[in-house]
This record gives C-alpha cells, sequence and structure tokens, in this order.
C-alpha cells in the first residue's frame, strides 16, 4: 500500500496536532494549579521509572546485534550507571557511557 505525498503530510499534520492538543489538555487544565504534596512526590519518579524501560530493551536486546546480549553495551550501560550514581551529573554518566561504548566497540570489534 502507497500512499500519496499529500496523505502522509496530512496524517503528520494531524498526528502532530493530536499529540499536541493531549499534551496541552493536561498542561493547560493542570499548569496553573497546585498540585498537592504527594501527587508532586510521585512525579519526581517518573523519569526514574521510564527511563529504565526504554534504556533497558536497548541495552539487552539491540537491534545492531540481531538482537543478542553485547558485553560493549552492557559495559557501557555499567559504567554509566555508576557514574551517574557517583557523580550526581547526567552529562558525565552519558558521556562515559558512549566513550566506553566506542572503545568496546573499537577493541572487541
Amino acid at each position: 500500500m502507497s500512499y500519496s505525498t499529500i496523505a502522509i503530510w496530512t496524517i503528520i499534520i494531524a498526528i502532530g496536532i493530536g499529540t499536541y492538543l493531549i499534551r496541552f489538555s493536561f498542561i493547560g487544565t493542570i499548569g496553573r494549579a497546585r498540585l498537592p504534596v504527594w501527587a508532586m512526590r510521585l512525579l519526581r519518579y517518573t523519569p526514574v521509572a521510564v527511563i529504565p524501560g526504554l534504556i533497558a530493551p536497548m541495552v539487552l536486546w539491540p537491534t545492531a546485534t540481531g538482537g543478542e546480549p553485547d558485553p560493549a553495551r552492557i559495559a557501557a550501560a555499567f559504567v554509566a550507571a555508576l557514574l551517574g550514581i557517583m557523580t550526581k551529573n547526567v552529562i558525565v554518566a552519558v558521556l562515559g557511557g558512549a566513550a566506553t561504548l566506542y572503545l568496546m566497540l573499537y577493541l572487541i570489534g
């Protein structure tokens, strides 16, 4: 099934408007109101819950290796997590993990 260029752009624009309205409905209705303390405390844990769910599949079943665990990616994730815990700095953790990944890929091949 192929779509025309106009149909593809119509779909992209419609999805963009839809996601904007979904996000704005939450921000627009609650954005000016003060949330209860318990809700703010729970919202602080959202990144901690979401990020591992996004990262873990890329480390354990990477597409680049056909879904097989890769020692380079596991080592990079370990170094990034360790640097993040030790320094409490996201930039240091990301750069350290990236450097480890490239070094391990260079060494392992």
